[in-house]
């Protein structure tokens, strides 16, 4: 009944038909009652046709249009181009990157600082030193983990920092700060932000790109490459990790040719008669926008995923020949493929906790390590001899570290170790990065972040630099406030990073 009433008094309101409150708006009625009607125009209508507007705010002198043709820095850029190799679940910089003698001499030892577990009820106080060897590589004499082969051949490329530091002790809190700036969902990607400030150099392919693994999703899905609160425009596009690597780019066989040109130019037509009437319908343009690049898609996507025309040692360097690192070492080099025809942000992710080990860390690490790092030192040696590597940034890293004590302490093969988002490392690469270089450092048990900590905001300050981007001025108005990647945390530049 009270259901009813409600549906009634809405029908008493509802007053003269939407082409004649268009005809009353249009003459000049701007006064109270007129303002009414709009709002009573947006409720009804504009839901589903146009974005409501705030009448007492000052109107748009032309309608905002966003897209992702090539825009200017605001400066003069070292990098155009960023490839993200994410490892979902936390790498152990204990055994991978940050050697702690210190841990070595104090094996089996119990912690006596404070410590914070993510899983108490398998956790222990009981320190463990990495089961793995550490040695020097390259002129800059780098320490690295026997684990890592490949990349002992790139240090003298990339900087490790080791001095990372979130703060937020669980996984999808930490993927949401490196990922987009904050622990809370529903924001802008790195690569959105990217994209939106400065679109892309090709027409013919999406200007952001996620390669999913063939196992499962990262924690947090579609949240990994989301444009949030900017348009649509902006969302990461996913690649497959097997073919079809983009669903629905075939058209019908009956579909295909001049019946597909014809089909496909009287919709743009009716799209840009729809959207005229619609001036700013951003979810509108984003969808227009989508088919044009679908269309031109069907030949540039397909030659771009394409391995035929690249030789056997680049195949092998990449680890293709071997049944281990060959799907990772696809995607790597379709992300390359991808930023040599003018795509701005590929990422390439691991699945669902790969890096998790609270247990068996044993077998687990060697066998992720095994996966991703040769494709992954290839790929910075590919782009450095086809003369991308300069301008083009090169990530490797997850949401966290692990902490220095045992969990789960049921025997060496069955131990691992906790998560740790106070102190741990990832390495970059190119595009403005220093070369050869350590920064930052851990206690002496790489437990937490002490010499010149870099928060999830300062890599993302010094990001944004590297592309030419203020990151005070790579803001958008949402909800009538000013958003922006740092959104006033007070990310700042990191010089030791520059090279």
């Amino acid at each position: 009944m009270e259901y009813q009433q409600s549906r009634e008094r809405r029908s008493h309101r509802s007053g003269p038909s939407v082409s004649s409150r268009r005809h009353i708006m249009a003459s000049g009625a701007i006064s109270l009652a007129g303002f009414a009607l709009a709002t009573l125009l947006q409720n009804e209508k504009l839901k589903a046709e146009t974005p409501a507007k705030d009448p007492f705010l000052r109107p748009e002198l032309e309608p905002k249009s966003f897209d992702v043709k090539p825009k200017k820095p605001h400066f003069q850029p070292t990098a155009k181009a960023m490839i993200s190799l994410w490892m979902q679940g936390g790498p152990s910089h204990l055994d991978l990157f940050d050697p702690k003698p210190e841990l070595d001499k104090m094996d089996g030892k119990t912690f006596e600082g404070d410590i914070k577990y993510d899983n108490a009820a398998e956790a222990s106080s009981k320190l463990m030193a990495s089961p793995w060897k550490f040695s020097k590589h390259g002129e800059c004499g780098m320490e690295l983990s026997e684990l890592l082969p490949g990349l002992a051949g790139v240090v003298d490329d990339i900087t490790m920092i080791r001095s990372m530091h979130t703060g937020v002790n669980n996984h999808g809190q930490s993927i949401q700060a490196l990922q987009n700036g904050r622990i809370l969902t529903g924001r802008p990607t790195v690569g959105s932000w990217l994209t939106y400030g400065l679109g892309c150099e090709t027409d013919n392919l999406p200007a952001y790109v996620a390669l999913i693994d063939p196992g499962q999703l990262p924690v947090m899905g579609v949240e990994n490459w989301t444009n949030g609160f900017l348009p649509s425009v902006y969302q990461g596009t996913v690649i497959r990790p097997k073919e079809p690597r983009i669903l629905n780019l075939d058209p019908p066989a009956h579909l295909k040719g001049v019946a597909q040109k014809e089909a496909l130019g009287f919709l743009e037509q009716l799209n840009r008669q729809h959207l005229a009437e619609r001036e700013g319908y951003q979810d509108l343009e984003a969808r227009i926008a989508s088919y044009e690049l679908a269309s031109k898609m069907q030949l540039a996507a397909k030659e771009a995923v394409d391995f035929s025309t690249e030789t056997k040692t680049t195949l092998t360097m990449y680890g293709l020949d071997d049944p281990a690192t060959k799907d990772f070492g696809a995607r790597c080099l379709i992300a390359r493929r991808l930023i040599e025809r003018g795509v701005r942000f590929a990422q390439v992710f691991t699945e669902n906790q790969r890096w998790d080990h609270h247990g068996s860390i044993a077998s687990g690490l060697p066998t992720a390590c095994k996966k991703v790092d040769i494709p992954s030192a290839a790929l910075v040696k590919d782009l450095k001899q086809r003369g991308m590597l300069d301008s083009t940034v090169v990530h490797w890293g997850g949401e966290m570290g692990r902490l220095p004590v045992i969990e789960n302490d049921n025997g060496p093969k069955r131990v691992g170790r906790d998560h740790n988002t106070y102190g741990f490392s990832m390495w970059v690469a190119g595009g403005g990065f220093k070369k050869g270089h350590v920064y930052g450092a851990t206690d002496e048990l790489g437990h937490k972040a002490v010499e010149n900590v870099v928060n999830h905001f300062d890599y993302h300050a010094t990001l944004l630099h590297l592309f030419g981007l203020d990151a005070e001025r790579l803001n958008f108005d949402s909800n009538n406030r000013t958003m922006s990647l740092l959104d006033n945390q007070g990310g700042k530049v990191i010089k030791g990073l520059l090279a």
